[in-house]
């Protein structure tokens, strides 16, 4: 029989607590030696003074087990850092960089052509005056077939993608295939691409023999000197009183806006302030040498109108010089500085707060951390009826400011117009929509300028534009059976109802067929656009002057809340 011995019954229990001392041991040693590596990675690089984001992204790069790309990681975690701060500061990746800048630079490299795809064939609407496709010979009403030999009518192919093919580096060349009306084969051009200029200011025109109409899309780097040019072009006209339409213009260079306002305002008028983390202002005033200062002023704004469109109507507003009319602008007054990274990309950051002359904020409130809280205004403002009403829209007694003539304005989320226009949807039957909603609108308008190139490309002038579009009595009905054609059936009671608005949209799409290009647009919308019409009234009946006169006050007393209840009680009243 076996037994056990004391050198048996030992030897195991030896074994078992050597391989458990081995194991402890063994992670004692490792965990000293990670620590002695953490400690002298620390004492190398400085770690221990630096921030825990600092500390985290060294510790990831030299400790984590795999090896990873931090540029890459980079590109997720800068842009949750900045969802965490206001709603303004913003990373933009480098592959976005050009499409952000290329707007306000006011320029890009392509070959100058205005053109539409919606029909699935690239058609030019128009070409830039002596710009790279003009000085090649194409021209308006040609269709490009093929880029570069590469089929693009007919394939469905995205209109970014064609945008992709036809611009590139400035002095490259492109070979273009178009189908020119009257041939039947194609016709080959090779157009050396160049700088191409985006107008910030897509129209100016006059209205009547004294009222002028400007709208600038955006503050570029050039919107200042394009505005002078307008507005001598315009003074040869006739200009006394303008019309300047900031309507969806979200903004752009700061200093374009100080430049504009310092044209319209006399000599010592603060234009704008700004507060940054240290409470330390910057003032911005007029230096008296504007060109613009004799004219009578309006302005039109609405709640896509932000930042920089906000601090030209601020600054005319609070100085009493001009009158602004529309609906409640976007409420933006937070100042960004664009830091860029070596890679291409930059940060949007925002550095300051801006200020009105009065001293209003005209920023909406938002809470860090919350940016989808606070895209949801607009929605807000509409469910809250605030497009249609202006007793919708309330404001504390503690965001009242006054301006040096008396008249009350507010802070605290955009700036509210002296005449408040309510967004008009009186004449949008279920016919208008449909025909709207589907393009058809449009689609007509492209097969009209087709069939009536010839007429079209004779037309220099909006006088031109306006007597071809009244000598076709026939056009409306034209369109009801197009759009038949295509699906909609003629409702005669709603067609009747929304004549005046089809009608407008159909000239002023034809007129962007025709040299006079976005003035042809606006020349023909402005008679069913409730804004201009309702500054016209108050240009022409003398509201603009009493509006602006000084509010005389007796003493103990504050000036009136609201100078167009007094104008309107004053009408009453007669």
């Amino acid at each position: 029989m076996y037994r056990n011995s004391k050198h048996t019954i030992l030897f195991p229990l030896i074994l078992a607590v050597g391989i458990i001392l081995g194991i402890l041991l063994g992670q004692f040693v490792g965990r000293n030696r990670a620590e002695s590596q953490l400690k002298q990675l620390i004492s190398r690089t400085g770690l221990m003074n630096r921030n825990k984001i600092m500390q985290t992204c060294m510790l990831v790069e030299h400790q984590y087990v795999d090896s990873i790309s931090m540029d890459s990681l980079s590109e997720v975690v800068i842009p949750l850092m900045m969802k965490e701060l206001d709603p303004h500061s913003v990373y933009i990746p480098a592959r976005e960089m050009q499409a952000m800048n290329e707007p306000l630079e006011a320029q890009f490299d392509g070959i100058g052509v205005v053109f539409n795809a919606a029909t699935d064939t690239v058609i030019v609407l128009n070409v830039v005056p002596n710009g790279p496709s003009a000085k090649a010979g194409i021209v308006a009403g040609d269709r490009i077939i093929e880029v570069n030999d590469t089929l693009v009518a007919g394939v469905k192919m995205p209109q970014n993608d064609i945008v992709k093919r036809l611009r590139g580096p400035r002095g490259s060349e492109v070979k273009l295939s178009l189908k020119r009306h009257g041939l039947e084969e194609l016709v080959d051009v090779m157009v050396v691409r160049d700088a191409i200029p985006i107008k910030s200011v897509e129209s100016a025109f006059m209205i009547t023999s004294d009222i002028g109409y400007i709208r600038l899309s955006q503050f570029a780097r050039t919107s200042y000197i394009e505005l002078l040019r307008a507005l001598i072009k315009l003074r040869q006209e006739g200009l006394k009183k303008l019309i300047f339409d900031l309507r969806g213009n979200s903004g752009g260079f700061m200093d374009q806006a100080i430049m504009i306002a310092n044209d319209f305002l006399p000599e010592g008028c603060l234009i704008v302030y700004t507060e940054d983390r240290q409470k330390e202002q910057v003032k911005q005033f007029s230096n008296g040498q504007g060109t613009s200062t004799d004219l009578k002023l309006a302005i039109l704004i609405d709640e896509s109108s932000a930042s920089s469109s906000e601090i030209l109507a601020g600054a005319v507003q609070d100085n009493d010089r001009g009158v602004i009319v529309g609906r409640r602008s976007f409420g933006k007054g937070l100042v960004q500085n664009q830091l860029p990274y070596s890679d291409g990309s930059a940060l949007r950051l925002t550095v300051a707060r801006y200020f009105t002359p009065t001293g209003r904020s005209i920023q909406k409130p938002y809470e860090k951390g919350h940016g989808e809280d606070y895209e949801l205004d607009m929605l807000n403002r509409y469910n809250n009826n605030e497009f249609f009403s202006a007793d919708s829209i309330h404001f504390s007694d503690s965001l009242k400011y006054t301006t040096p003539k008396g008249r009350t304005v507010y802070g605290g989320g955009g700036i509210m117009p002296d005449y408040f226009i309510p967004l008009d949807t009186t004449d949008m039957t279920r016919y208008f929509m449909e025909v709207s909603g589907r393009n058809i609108i449009y689609r007509y308008t492209l097969d009209y300028a087709d069939k009536h190139r010839e007429a079209l490309n004779k037309v220099e002038t909006l006088a031109d534009l306006t007597a071809l579009l009244d000598a076709d009595k026939g056009m409306l009905e034209d369109f009801v059976r197009y759009a038949e054609r295509q699906g909609v059936k003629p409702v005669r009671r709603e067609i009747e109802r929304s004549r005046k608005i089809i009608t407008s949209q159909l000239r002023a799409y034809i007129g962007r067929n025709t040299v006079s290009e976005d003035d042809g647009f606006y020349y023909n919308i402005f008679p069913i656009d409730d804004e201009v019409q309702r500054t016209l009234e108050i240009f022409e009946s003398g509201e603009y002057d009493r509006i602006l006169a000084p509010r005389v006050v007796a003493d103990g007393e504050s000036p009136k809340d609201d100078a167009k209840a007094d104008i309107e009680a004053e009408k009453s009243d007669k």
